[in-house]
């Protein structure tokens, strides 16, 4: 049996890191990201790259932190309107940008882990995110070919795992980060609860352990709310 649990966040991702690389980092929001491996991915100094996320954290948090250290050099993102750094960098031309409609880059992820290299659709025709792109007519409506997406690496969360790395999310974190699980060359998870193999009800496992590489418990770890909204108390 593999052992695929790791002590820390930097044995997590040793020997794994690159200048240039593609990284995908799961979450929505602040719900599901990979907080402590990204705090090690800033630490590791790595540079140039290319990250495939739904949103780039906020400022000081999440990937965040990677855009502090000028460490990020495109996004391939749908929003990103919580992050005042990141619209200053994009602005000045200092970062890339490669926006997707939402929907679109779940699919573009989604087809990338199914081994699909593009597929069609009609979200962002006659639009600027069809231009330089295939544009072709079935059935009497016109398609954009969009391509799946690969990363080299990604960093997800999870809720609960076992030794073998079969994962479950709660809730909203089941976002982004199963699709995201299956479309890199390997794959880190941090989990909240690490359980022994054959604890899981198998109808339950979301990814399954043959998707995760390398296991990082992080038991209380902060979770932030992005936008509080709370209800006057009577």
């Amino acid at each position: 049996m593999v052992d695929k649990i790791r002590a820390d966040a930097t044995a997590a991702l040793d020997g794994l890191l690159f200048d240039g690389m593609t990284i995908m980092s799961g979450g929505f929001g602040l719900c599901g990201i990979p907080n402590v491996l990204i705090a090690a991915l800033r630490d590791s100094g790595v540079k140039q790259l290319t990250v495939i996320s739904n949103n780039a954290g906020v400022d000081g948090y999440g990937l965040g932190l990677l855009l502090e250290t000028r460490q990020i050099a495109k996004m391939v993102s749908s929003y990103v309107g919580e992050n005042k750094l990141f619209a200053t960098q994009f602005l000045s031309g200092e970062l890339q940008l490669e926006f997707n409609p939402q929907g679109t880059l779940a699919e573009r992820i989604r087809a990338g882990g199914a081994g699909i290299p593009a597929f069609y659709t009609r979200t962002g025709v006659g639009t600027v995110i069809a231009d330089g792109k295939d544009v072709r007519e079935f059935d009497g409506e016109l398609f954009v070919m969009e391509r799946g997406l690969v990363a080299d690496l990604a960093l997800i969360h999870a809720h609960t795992a076992d030794t073998e790395g079969n994962l479950i999310y709660r809730k909203t974190a089941r976002n982004f980060n199963p699709m995201m699980a299956t479309a890199a060359k390997v794959t880190v998870a941090q989990v909240e609860n690490l359980v022994s193999t054959g604890t899981l009800d198998p109808d339950h496992i979301h990814t399954p352990g043959i998707y995760v590489k390398r296991l990082l418990a992080v038991p209380g770890v902060e979770k932030r709310i992005e936008q509080r909204t709370t209800r006057p108390r009577a």
